[in-house]
């Protein structure tokens, strides 16, 4: 591959080419680093609810000489360090844990259980890798608080909360991140892989995680009896309709060229054998990258539902509502181009180019792809880190069992390896760019 300019520029400028210092230094701090790891581990806290994990952060944040702010956007952490003048780099982790109950057998799997907000009982599980997140976020600050030397600018850390719901980036930006606090010129994120293995580092350049929406839709009819259903206009086969109709959306009107999923997640309805209801819920995911794409969609799922209902005889006040959750939309993450290939060279001169895998987009949604949709127009990358156990790995590519995915209740990464590689990628890729010119 023939790299740009900016990359080939990297390879005059970095400072740590490799450096055997960082990989001694981090294998020096991995005792402390482990033992974070495990307390957010056995504490994981709900989306909302982050209020211990945020105290903590901010606690390694001061500790580290950071210059720290607390409960912005909810349980948000901010933490600054200025070193002279030079460009701000925003490093940004994830702080809320899923509603799952760990079945990984470890030592030290999370025993929690809370409340939701609905007032259900609920196991609490770090089963995305948050607890990676966070920790690799402290080890990198760590890292570049004790080699000030190696670089000049602005540091610019962030907690942040309620990822899982598409909230915490939201609010933290609604009030003022940019423009309270730093202005970043680039930002920078990673996330755990459950098909990587630890050790390794995978990135996508351009589109690297989808537009992600949640809708409910609302169909109703006229119930009665179930013996006489010629009386009646009946939503559970309307529902059916509709669920078959949906999947000539992505097959017969979106680009085959565009990725596209509608996938309908949970349907309710009815009562007893013998009653026809009057209503049918159902709720969708809907799956893109480009936003285009997603508009299509919900125009499109519009108006076969509205034609499916009239097609039955229902008159205009019983055709279908379909609700779009805005408030949990989050946006595709496109990954700068010329950031990721920038950061790639910075990741591979640390940890060895055999150990660095271009990657390709997936339909999993990520509310980090936000910080770059500002008026800002800040260039922004996330990363996949690799968390399988290489054994595992080797074993599960050779019977072709799937391994546990993310938000799976047995998600188990190897994490002393996946937090050393992390904190050496990132505070390489962070020094880098702090040097690049």
């Amino acid at each position: 591959m023939r790299l740009s300019p900016l990359a080939l520029g990297l390879i005059a400028t970095i400072s740590w080419h490799a450096c055997a210092d960082l990989k001694q230094q981090v294998a020096e701090s991995m005792p402390e680093l482990e033992s974070l790891y495990l307390h957010l581990h056995q504490n994981p806290e709900l989306s909302y609810q982050e209020e211990k994990t945020a105290r903590r952060l901010a606690k390694e944040m001061r500790t580290l000489g950071y210059e720290v702010t607390e409960n912005v956007g909810g349980f948000g952490v901010v933490g600054l360090l200025k070193n002279g003048a030079g460009p701000t780099v925003m490093i940004r982790a994830d702080t809320d844990g899923l509603p799952i109950i760990e079945e990984t057998g470890k030592p030290y799997a999370s025993k929690v259980k809370v409340k939701d907000d609905a007032g259900n009982l609920v196991g609490v599980m770090h089963g995305c890798g948050h607890d990676i997140h966070m920790t690799s976020l402290i080890g990198t600050a760590k890292q570049l608080a004790a080699n000030k030397d190696k670089w000049q600018g602005t540091l610019m850390l962030v907690a942040q909360p309620a990822e899982e719901v598409g909230g915490g980036a939201k609010a933290m930006l609604k009030q003022g991140l940019y423009s309270k606090y730093a202005k970043p010129d680039h930002v920078l994120g990673l996330h755990v892989s459950a098909s990587v293995p630890a050790g390794k580092v995978a990135i996508a350049p351009g589109y690297a995680l989808a537009n992600v929406d949640s809708v409910d839709i609302i169909v109703k009819g006229k119930g009665g009896h179930g013996a006489y259903p010629h009386t009646t206009i009946d939503p559970v086969v309307l529902a059916s309709r509709i669920v078959l109709g949906l999947q000539t959306i992505t097959a017969r009107e979106i680009s085959p060229l565009e990725p596209s999923v509608i996938t309908v997640g949970s349907i309710h309805g009815g009562s007893k054998h013998n009653i026809i209801s009057n209503q049918v819920k159902l709720q969708l995911t809907l799956r893109s990258y480009n936003p285009d794409v997603r508009n299509q969609q919900i125009a499109a799922i519009q108006r076969l539902t509205a034609g499916i209902a009239k097609s039955a005889g229902l008159d205009d006040e019983l055709l279908p509502e379909v609700i779009v959750h805005e408030s949990e939309s989050i946006p595709s993450t496109y990954n700068n181009p010329e950031l990721a290939e920038f950061v790639t060279e910075a990741i591979k001169q640390e940890i060895g180019a055999n150990n660095v895998e271009e990657s390709q987009p997936v339909m999993a949604g990520e509310d980090f792809g936000l910080y770059g949709r500002t008026d800002e127009n800040v260039p922004i990358t996330i990363f996949w880190l690799g968390g399988v156990n290489q054994t595992a790995f080797d074993a599960a590519q050779k019977s072709g069992e799937p391994l546990p995915s993310l938000h799976s209740s047995q998600f188990a990464p190897d994490y002393p390896i996946a937090i050393a590689t992390g904190v050496r990628a990132m505070t390489n890729s962070t020094i880098s760019l702090f040097n690049k010119g």
